[in-house]
């Protein structure tokens, strides 16, 4: 039986109030904690290392159903770390976060490509990123078309969190590329995200961030969400987004919550944007008799 915090117990018996005929065909309901969800956007940067050990994280996705998640950390070693504990669980991918190279400088520190190449030479990462653009300045583009390439060459996802201009210059060095857009735009509205998505059938998004978005104030689904969410859904996938530690302290509740919204939807949506779209992007078979695993 899942264990959730008392917060997501009272959140639960106020959304089940207001629901229509959970558990219907139009509603997968309580069924959704029968499936094995897919964590697309988790972080282990060094701060969570010791408060957080492996055993530690592994628990808590256990707990809360989590049966496998994509890994990005700053430095990257703290992907490496999750990775050779549990490596039927953890989908690595590479931060090129490191050192001095953060968010606001990445695109401009010395030895960046390098330093990428090398990662992606030394461990088996799925992706690049998750990394920041929040505008695409003249001096980051060659740095940004070799990353775009070697991607496309290698076959490897870019994880980007920007708004829509850089995810369209992405594209326009490299038509075809795997794209996971962090946070589906993080302010970017249900339109332009379905514009997006309309033009770019390799465009795909996780929702970390997004979950009180998509839930309305009543706890029920914004129509337009709802609109986006079903027409592409087999391009979304749910995600915690675990920055800080204190996104760790509240996985649970995190995780709760994006089974609220999951859980008022049909069947078939709700189980692309657990898990099924990752066993597609990835390539790895997903069961809940991954959990309790490594």
């Amino acid at each position: 039986m899942k264990t959730v915090s008392v917060f997501s117990t009272v959140f639960t018996a106020f959304v089940s109030l207001a629901l229509p005929a959970i558990g219907d065909e139009d509603h997968i309901g309580d069924g959704v904690y029968a499936l094995p969800l897919f964590d697309a956007h988790i972080h282990y940067k060094e701060p969570a290392w010791k408060p957080y050990p492996p055993e530690t994280v592994l628990k808590m996705m256990d707990d809360s159903g989590v049966a496998m998640g994509l890994v990005s950390s700053t430095p990257d070693e703290g992907t490496i770390k999750l990775w050779r504990f549990a490596p039927n669980r953890i989908v690595p991918e590479l931060r090129p976060y490191f050192d001095g190279a953060g968010s606001s400088n990445w695109t401009r520190y010395p030895g960046m490509f390098d330093y990428i190449l090398e990662r992606l030479d030394a461990y088996p990462h799925e992706g690049i990123g998750e990394f920041h653009l929040h505008s695409v300045d003249p001096g980051d583009k060659v740095l940004l078309a070799n990353v775009a390439k070697v991607a496309k060459e290698r076959n490897l996802y870019i994880h980007v969190h920007s708004g829509w201009e850089p995810v369209e210059y992405l594209y326009s060095v490299e038509p075809g590329l795997g794209i996971i857009w962090a946070h589906a735009g993080m302010s970017e509205p249900p339109a332009i995200i379905e514009r997006m998505m309309e033009k770019h059938d390799n465009l795909f998004a996780d929702t970390s961030y997004r979950e009180h978005d998509i839930l309305g104030p009543d706890g029920t689904i914004d129509p337009d969400w709802r609109r986006v969410l079903e027409r592409f859904s087999d391009r979304f996938m749910v995600g915690s987004d675990t920055w800080v530690n204190s996104q760790w302290g509240n996985y649970d509740d995190l995780i709760a919550t994006n089974m609220q919204w999951l859980r008022q939807f049909s069947r078939s949506v709700a189980e692309k944007i657990a898990f099924k779209n990752a066993e597609r992007l990835f390539g790895r078979p997903m069961g809940r008799q991954l959990i309790g695993q490594r």
